[in-house]
């Protein structure tokens, strides 16, 4: 299984979006890159801890309807 990479968009409904490998603050009046290096290592943690989980939920979907394959009358 490959490892997990953040998506491009929104982040968690946070006003932060991956744009093109880059973050942008985004709100009303517009956006603005985010340039604190730190702030866009935290971001890019957050985003791959979000993509893990989000795999981490697909897997489990998975495994759980192929149980349900093996005993139909198995209660979900």
């Amino acid at each position: 299984m490959s490892a997990p990479t953040p998506q491009q968009g929104r982040l968690a409904q946070a006003p932060v979006v991956l744009r093109g490998g880059r973050w942008w603050l985004d709100g009303e009046a517009g956006s603005v890159p985010a340039s604190d290096p730190a702030f866009t290592a935290v971001l890019d943690d957050f985003a791959l801890s979000m993509a893990a989980a989000d795999q981490a939920v697909a897997n489990l979907l998975v495994r759980q309807d192929k149980a349900s394959c093996l005993d139909p009358g198995a209660r979900r």
